[in-house]
């Protein structure tokens, strides 16, 4: 039995070309038929998700920027939001300048689509490639590095060094209590790792718990459906969990597998359980 459904949207309800197949959308329909809450839980912030979302989808909520933010989309409402303090901000701004790392800064949800950003001394073709992507909503960081704002989150782009990402993540996280620094896959698909540094309260399970305690779903009653590292706090929540085929290697022992973005995993997930 079900009561809430939530699913990453990129690499999982998703197909590659962003497409959505009539399958998940009759999937969409019957759960809201059975009275089952639909949630997105998708690291894109609201303006990026409402953008491949239109209205005619029958989603009920959206746990967006990997749940710094929580949306109402029947009754167009943001319910919740968490940002890193002014304070925490600028040290951090302070400490990835000094670390001569590339990276962007997002602005407080719920105006976290423009963004300000900062090059570092060596060249980033992804770095580079995903500001072209931004660049419309971008700004560089002020001459004398003075950051007077809260901000939803840092984006750390750099070539796929795991080591140097978890050294990376150790000294920011012992450093700064009051953050999280989770890995995520490049969209891109080009090999570099994208290090996401939040409030240590965000992720998409708090985000997915949140909407669960505003309606009174237990826990018992929840599915989630992901494919990359930042779904793993809401697969952790979700008392079903699926990672799909085309997720990575290292978390197919975690969670139920369940068939690729590119073959209705999201329909083909939920069906065993209606």
């Amino acid at each position: 039995m079900l009561k809430l459904v939530a699913t990453d949207l990129d690499g999982t309800f998703l197909k590659n070309d962003k497409s959505i197949s009539k399958e998940n959308i009759d999937m969409l329909h019957s759960l809201g038929k059975n009275g089952i809450v639909r949630v997105i839980a998708t690291g894109r912030n609201l303006k990026k998700t409402i953008e491949v979302i239109p209205s005619e989808i029958p989603f009920d909520y959206i746990v967006f920027s990997s749940g710094a933010g929580v949306y109402d989309s029947k009754n167009s409402k943001l319910l919740y939001h968490k940002n890193l303090s002014k304070v925490v901000v600028q040290q951090l701004v302070d400490f990835l300048v000094e670390n001569d790392l590339n990276f962007h800064l997002f602005k407080p949800v719920p105006e976290n689509h423009n963004c300000w950003y900062h090059r570092g001394s060596v060249t980033c073709s992804e770095f580079e490639s995903y500001f072209e992507y931004l660049r419309s909503h971008s700004e560089p960081l002020p001459h004398n590095k003075l950051i007077n704002s809260e901000a939803c989150q840092f984006l750390v782009v750099f070539p796929n060094n795991l080591e140097r990402f978890l050294s990376l993540k150790s000294a920011i996280e012992n450093q700064f209590q009051e953050v999280k620094v989770v890995r995520t896959s490049s969209p891109l698909e080009t090999g570099y790792i994208w290090m996401e540094i939040f409030h240590q309260s965000v992720s998409k399970g708090n985000g997915v718990k949140f909407v669960c305690d505003v309606l009174n779903i237990e826990h018992e009653f929840t599915l989630g459906i992901g494919n990359d590292f930042n779904d793993l706090d809401l697969l952790e929540f979700t008392n079903y969990s699926y990672i799909v085929e085309n997720g990575p290697d290292e978390m197919k022992n975690r969670f139920l597998l369940a068939s690729s973005n590119e073959e209705n995993a999201f329909a083909r997930a939920i069906e065993k359980h209606l």
